[in-house]
Parts: C-alpha cells; structure tokens; sequence
C-alpha cells in the first residue's frame, strides 16, 4: 500500500501509484511545519487504538490546516454504492478545543460515478451524527449507517463529490470532543480544503450538510467559514436533527404541535447511551467531575464500555441493563454537566451569510430547540428555510428532507433567493 506522506523538513507531492492512473496527477503543495507540533500519545481511557496505522502521523503536522497527509483507498465493503472512486483521507486541521494547535484528522471522499463537469462537482460536507467516542467508531474505519447510506448515496446522485470529515480525536489520537461545534466545524471545512487543494475535478462550491450532531456542526461551521476559511466558497448549510442550546424565552414562544414524542422516566431507555458520552466529555473541560456525582451505582458500568463502544453497540447495553431515566442519572446530576452543554454547544453567530435549510422531524424529541433555532437564526438575520415534517422522528428525518432539502441546494448553487421559512407549518411527508 502506498501512502502521501509529509517529512518533517517539508515535502512534495508523488503520485498517487497505488490507486492507478486515475490518481497520477495528484500533486499536493509545500507546506510550512509546526516545529514540535505532533500527535498526542494514545490514551485507552479516551478510546484510542484498535485501528490501522494509516491513522497515526508519525511526523510533525503541517501548522497550515486543510493539507492533504495521505490518503489510500477506501475498502468497497466501507463504500457508497454511487460513487466512482471512494478514498480514506488523513489531512491537518485545528484543535477546536483550544483554537490553536495542529492536529491530524481522518475522513473519507466520495466522487461521483462519470465524466466531472467542467467547473469540477460541487461538494457536499458531510457532518455525521453520534457514533461514539472510540476511535474504532470512525466512519471511515468502521463504515456508516444504511441510513446514511441512503442519504449520501442520493447526494452523489445528484451530481455531488461527498467529503466526509471522522471529526477530532475519532480515528486518530487524542480525545475526541463530541459535541464541542468549533471542533466539529474546524475538521469539516479543513477536510473540503484538503480535497479541493490535493484531487481535481472537484469545484469550490461547498455545502455544509449534517445530522444531529453534524447538524450543530452545520451550522456552527457556516458561522466560522468567514474567519477561519474565508478560501472556501461556502453556497449553503442543510442541517436535520439539530441540537441547540434554546434559551427558555424562545421555547415559551413557540406555538405548540402535535408530537408522538413522550419521555417517561420510567421506561427503558436505549438512548440513555448519550448520557455517558456526555460525562465523558464533561471531565475533559472538568477532570475533578466525579462520574459518580451524574451516574447512579448502577449505570456507572456502562460508563466503562462508553470508552470502547461505537452507539448501537452502547445502545444495546442500555436497554439490556434495563437503563431508565430515573434510574440512571441523579437528582441534580444534569445540572453537572451544564458547563460542558453550555461550553460545547456555543455558535460563534446565528447571523449566517449563506442560506440554511433546517429539516425537524415533529416527533424528534429535539423538535422544539430546532424550531427555537430557526426562530432565533430568522431574528439574527440569516435567511431560513425550516420544514416540519408530521410522523417523522429524529432519525426518520433525515432522508425524509431530501424532497425539500435538494432543491433549496439547487436554488442556492443557481443563487435564486429563497423564501424565508422562519416557523413552519407541519406538512405530511411525501417520502
């Protein structure tokens, strides 16, 4: 196998040999280097390991973010069915957590099948939702969900190049920070710089698309483009699933709807699974935070599997300790974790220079911080377009949002305005 690789005294591209004639005229720049700037050692207790070596930078990493490191070929069985070449990317990026340090971080790219157009295929970024926190749940080491399958797949349909960021610390060393929207924003705009500086045929006409926690990303990431890459030609942002530290004043405003979405604390609950991963990211802001002073004795186990366990797999856990609201977390116990939400989830502005789609499932019990966000983007002045689709929940939204979602892309790319949608009116999907 043969890998892009950087030296430490700088460096010049070579042919992509390995991948065929497709891939010889691959060139990537010079590069200046951070001295001393490397990765971190692996730490077990943030899930590092358990991948191939493709993942670890044995060399200093480039201070200039977005550069391509090496890639290889992506493993058919990790594919997508419509794309016509699929790579495994490492590239440079920032660490989010603290603004400013070069880090390595994994992804993949997906290229349509056929003849590129002359201005090169737009790009869709793709911002996955929560995997887990080992670096075995990287997407582009242990594959995606037939959900995003789907969903990926009709976005190479359509005549987009996919590029696919694993965010910070998930793949590679180091901790990954979850739900901390500046990190997730800084790996997603880094890996279209990457593949726009190192793979031809692609266009600098970008849109940012993401779920749940990807869906943060989204829009936090159309925030940061102006400052952090101003390079890019950021077209529009397409967010599902949103998370969004609503303030209690916009959610006292919003006119209720119907929602087949009810918590009881009483019933096993799979997706109590978050709730680890949360506390896991809280002691990183906050080492001294006590597992013990959010978890009951009888959740605190699953803590432990948290650090090797990719979501369906901690999910199934969840259910099979018969995990429930009430028997899982403290009274007061949330209130620990508020620095961490409050931390992690802040967007640099809602005052966004590009379009944002925002698709709401009415029965994902994220339904109203979603509705509170195109509500507050609306006032900040960015232009909305916000669907509420009846029947549909947090995952089921999610490829439901295509039948809307693909022409407010085709607007945007064409520069047609798009009406505001600033409180949406529940419609009954058609997909």
């Amino acid at each position: 196998m043969k890998e892009e690789t950087v030296r430490a005294r700088g460096w010049r591209a070579s042919r992509y040999a390995a991948l065929g004639a497709t891939y010889a005229a691959f060139l990537l720049s010079n590069v200046a280097l951070a001295a001393g700037a490397r990765v971190p050692p692996p730490d077990p207790l943030q899930g590092d390991g358990r991948v191939s070596s493709f993942y670890t930078w044995d060399d200093e990493i480039p201070a200039h973010p977005g550069e391509l490191l090496r890639s290889e070929q992506l493993p058919q069985t990790l594919g997508l069915a419509s794309a016509g070449r699929q790579l495994r990317l490492l590239y440079s990026s920032t660490d989010g957590v603290d603004g400013k340090t070069p880090i390595a971080v994994s992804g993949a790219l997906f290229v349509p099948k056929g003849q590129a157009p002359q201005a090169g295929w737009p790009i869709v970024a793709w911002g996955h939702g929560t995997f887990g926190m080992a670096d075995i749940c990287a997407p582009s080491w242990f594959g995606r969900s037939y959900r995003d399958v789907r969903y990926l797949n009709a976005w190479l349909q359509q005549g987009f190049a996919v590029v696919a960021t694993d965010y910070q610390g998930l793949g590679t060393p180091g901790p990954n920070p979850q739900l901390n929207n500046r990190s997730n924003s800084y790996t997603m705009l880094d890996s279209v710089r990457a593949v726009l500086h190192s793979v031809p045929g692609l266009a600098n006409q970008v849109v940012l698309v993401g779920q749940s926690q990807g869906g943060s990303a989204v829009v936090a990431a159309a925030g940061y483009a102006s400052t952090y890459a101003p390079d890019l030609n950021i077209r529009g942002a397409v967010a599902t699933g949103v998370i969004y530290n609503a303030s209690k004043q916009t959610l006292a405003s919003l006119a209720p709807f119907q929602s087949a979405y009810h918590r009881d604390p009483n019933r096993i609950d799979s997706t109590l699974a978050y709730q680890f991963y949360s506390v896991l990211s809280a002691q990183q802001i906050d080492p001294s935070l006590k597992a013990s002073e959010v978890l009951t004795d009888s959740a605190l186990p699953l803590l432990e599997q948290s650090r090797i366990s990719c979501l369906a797999s901690l999910e199934d856990d969840s259910a099979f300790a018969q995990l429930t609201s009430a028997n899982t977390v403290k009274p007061g116990g949330m209130a620990r974790l508020e620095a961490w939400w409050n931390d992690y989830l802040k967007y640099p502005t809602l005052k966004l220079k590009t379009p944002l789609f925002i698709g709401i499932g009415a029965d994902d019990g994220l339904a109203p911080l979603e509705l509170s966000l195109a509500k507050d983007a609306c006032a900040a002045g960015t232009r909305v377009e916000a669907h509420l689709y009846a029947g549909r929940e947090h995952n089921g939204t999610v490829n439901t949002s295509l039948e809307d979602s693909i022409p407010f892309v085709r607007k945007v790319l064409a520069g047609e305005t798009v009406t505001p949608v600033c409180t949406p009116v529940e419609q009954q999907p058609r997909l």
